[in-house]
């Protein structure tokens, strides 16, 4: 890679040289998904911009170099409401599971077809109890922690420089809480750690009780146990700065003792769909299995790559407006983009470092999209345009065809070959538009060794 690769630190706002604490081991932590129903279009923006990090440190790294976490949230007040909808049969923990399973499952086929990669290690909370609870002893026995009414709660006044992230001072870190709820609180922007379990709630057993943790404590207890203490990269959307980000590093500083919880944080900007802010009650709420297997967007499908291209188009700061026009916007460059498969070679050195320069991908697109015009025209240019597709997450796929269909193509093909050659140019335009009308696209070139006319197809997307 010929540029250093630089990124955006939001604990500092600045965009510096990116120094790994171990290159043969780069350790990247993002927040993932809370699996009480499907993914909408905000949850696809960090998996797609944090796929896109991910490819490019195993490129600048070596793949067996880097480390990329992404956890899943299986127990939350809404996976609880869920169970006792859908399962009120099972046992409370069983229940969360179930609605967890199926929900896990269908994120992961939805985010597989917008072409992301499986991360490193993919910890759920429910398999990390122990440790959350390790943590907050530890933060309990350096005075960091206390016990009120049944619940754990973070002393944020026993951190001098708490709110280093998000900028906020704590006296406005809570404004418009009801007093009579963090009445046992000794500062209204404590949070809790671990909270008792009703009856009727999911729950593990602890020195305070059954119970179950606070959200900001299961990140803190997954990227330690697989990432450690210190790590590289914490990503995550704009709206988890406050307050998720800046409690785990509260929680993970005070309970280690170090100076910084990851070295670099990274944030996507929202979302938006068509100009308004994403909402179930304005009926703008868009799922990415809607998108991609229903026709409830624009009245259609719309294929993963093209999903992926539109977030891409966008630098992943900025605020996106996702939108119909956006997707018939990417789907328009895909289609003049040659279908390839996954080459040994080389990326574009102009694609590298436009995503170098803190995952600018817009460049990175428009480079992308020119390199496809040359390789239309020069093939020996398709390998280097293959692997830069793939360094963006974005190959235009060969459609396969059987070969019963491959064959009577090829036969029509150069029948009209001959046709071109005796000039009979209206029987030779039939071919073509009888091929066009069946989704077969030609493409008429010369030979470069013997300067004749060839003809290759392909099925258009």
């Amino acid at each position: 890679m010929s540029a250093t690769l630089k990124l955006y630190n939001t604990l500092i706002r600045e965009k510096t040289a990116f120094q790994p604490i171990d290159a043969d081991n780069v350790r990247v932590y993002v927040c993932g998904p809370t699996v009480y129903d499907f993914a909408h279009i905000g949850n696809a923006r960090p998996v797609i911009v944090f796929d896109v990090l991910f490819r490019l440190l195993r490129h600048v790294y070596g793949d067996a170099h880097v480390t990329y976490a992404r956890n899943i949230t299986d127990v939350d007040d809404k996976i609880n409401a869920r169970a006792l909808r859908d399962f009120p049969h099972l046992p409370l923990n069983d229940g969360i599971h179930a609605v967890t399973e199926k929900t896990a499952k269908q994120f992961h086929e939805d985010v597989a077809a917008l072409g992301c990669l499986e991360p490193t290690v993919e910890p759920r909370a429910t398999d990390n109890i122990a440790q959350m609870i390790e943590i907050i002893e530890k933060l309990i026995g350096n005075g960091h922690a206390y016990v009120a009414q049944g619940e754990v709660l973070f002393d944020t006044k026993s951190m001098t420089d708490y709110g280093q992230l998000s900028k906020r001072p704590l006296d406005e870190q809570q404004a418009g809480v009801r007093i009579a709820v963090d009445a046992h609180k000794k500062n209204p922007g404590d949070f809790v750690l671990w909270k008792l379990s009703s009856h009727n709630e999911p729950g593990w057993e602890s020195p305070w009780g059954r119970g179950r943790p606070g959200w900001h404590i299961e990140c803190s207890a997954m990227s330690g146990r697989y990432l450690g203490e210190v790590f590289d990269i914490h990503g995550g959307g704009l709206d988890l700065i406050f307050p998720h980000h800046e409690n785990e590093i509260a929680q993970s500083r005070c309970a280690h003792g170090t100076e910084v919880m990851a070295n670099v944080w990274m944030h996507n900007g929202f979302v938006q769909v068509e100009g308004r802010k994403m909402s179930k009650s304005d009926g703008n709420f868009v799922t990415i299995n809607q998108l991609l297997a229903t026709q409830d967007f624009g009245a259609r499908q719309w294929p993963g790559e093209v999903l992926r291209l539109a977030m891409l188009m966008t630098h992943y700061r900025e605020p996106i407006d996702f939108s119909i026009k956006r997707l018939e916007e990417a789907e328009r460059l895909i289609a003049k983009w040659p279908a390839v498969e996954i080459a040994d070679a080389a990326p574009c050195p102009i694609v590298i470092d436009a995503l170098a320069d803190d995952l600018n991908t817009v460049a990175a697109v428009q480079r992308l999209h020119a390199l496809a015009q040359e390789a239309n025209a020069d093939a020996t240019l398709l390998p280097m345009f293959a692997a830069s597709a793939a360094l963006l997450g974005i190959l235009p796929k060969k459609t396969e065809v059987d070969e019963a269909l491959a064959g009577a193509v090829d036969a029509l093909v150069a029948m009209r070959l001959e046709m071109l050659k005796a000039k009979n140019f209206a029987e030779a335009d039939k071919i073509r538009d009888e091929l066009s009308a069946k989704g077969i696209q030609l493409k008429d070139g010369k030979d470069a060794a013997t300067g004749e006319r060839v003809t290759t197809w392909e099925v258009k997307r």
